[in-house]
């Protein structure tokens, strides 16, 4: 029976992403019945529903999850790079540099392409300089790690209100609500799917090379593992990840922190489970919490990184309670 857990997880996480899919599917401002969602995904509904749901519901939805599950790979991710239960993209800045340079590249009329590739580079220099001025002349702690990311991410905040500060009235209103998780026009999932995917398998299949990663340096290379080219291509693959997220649908925190350490408790920290578990439970929890956003104020709609961070916040203050000791 303990040999199929991870199996069970995985399925079960799976029967709860297409849930999490429907839920979004019919719950809305303007309600659609079980029926409707079905002639409508079967392609046998009337022109309104099949607006409704085709059109509108199902590609946000889909974006949701594959942003979600980003987030969560790349937080587990992180913390493996790291060796730390605190990392995750929002935390330790990488969404703030990605932010900054999207909205340079958006404030500078730059295409999508370029905006994309901006963010990217802003990701990876944000989590490139976290590491290293945590690191400096010696081996970091938890302690420099989280400090020096909590700083960098205060500095990526002032450097977003600045550019804030210097956006036309008409655009404000829009990037503020960017800024802090919006899905309202996340319509193209296509792109963030298929990079959920590719990071996902691709991860996967390093799944024992990142469980002798994540137990040290040392012991990684004294098993003939190398080290540098592994560690670049994690930060490629978080950087990546936290770009094209940020650009699709703004900053989200926390998805990256309190998923990985669910999955963890559940399933233990084989990173051949931890990660395909990871991807969809992050996919399930942005997608019920997107749904929520858009439904408990309807027609009004809350920023989805809100309500993550309502859910985030108390876990992390327990994770650091929990570690203080190490730190």
């Amino acid at each position: 029976m303990l040999l199929n857990r991870p199996v069970l997880l995985v399925a079960a996480l799976l029967l709860a992403s297409l849930l999490a899919i429907l839920f979004a599917l019919v719950t809305g401002s303007a309600t659609a019945s079980w029926a409707e969602v079905s002639a409508a995904l079967f392609g046998n509904a009337p022109e309104n529903i099949h607006t409704l749901i085709i059109e509108l519901r199902l590609p946000r939805a889909l974006s949701a999850f594959a942003v979600g599950g980003l987030l969560a790979v790349a937080g587990v991710l992180m913390q493996v790079l790291l060796r730390n239960p605190l990392a995750e993209p929002y935390i330790l800045g990488s969404s703030g540099g990605a932010a900054v340079a999207a909205l340079i590249a958006i404030i500078a009329g730059l295409g999508a392409n370029l905006v994309d590739l901006a963010a990217f580079a802003g990701a990876m220099a944000a989590t490139l300089l976290v590491f290293s001025v945590a690191q400096g002349s010696g081996s970091w702690t938890p302690a420099r790690l989280l400090l020096t990311g909590v700083v960098l991410a205060a500095g990526f905040s002032a450097a977003t209100t600045l550019l804030l500060a210097l956006t036309p009235d008409r655009n404000l209103r829009g990037m503020l609500f960017w800024l802090m998780g919006d899905l309202s026009f996340a319509y193209e999932p296509t792109r963030l799917l298929l990079l959920l995917a590719g990071i996902t398998f691709a991860s996967w299949l390093a799944g024992r090379h990142l469980n002798v990663l994540a137990r040290g340096d040392l012991q990684a290379a004294i098993l003939g593992l190398p080290v540098p080219g592994w560690r670049m291509a994690i930060f490629a693959a978080t950087a990546l990840a936290t770009a094209i997220s940020v650009t699709a649908v703004g900053v989200i925190g926390f998805v990256g922190l309190v998923i990985p350490h669910l999955i963890r408790l559940l399933a233990g920290s084989d990173h051949r489970i931890v990660l395909p578990a990871s991807a969809l439970a992050g996919g399930a929890l942005l997608v019920i919490a997107d749904t929520l956003s858009r439904t408990l104020l309807a027609p009004r709609q809350l920023p989805v990184g809100a309500l993550t961070a309502l859910l985030g916040v108390p876990v992390f203050l327990i994770l650091m309670n929990r570690s203080r000791r190490s730190i």
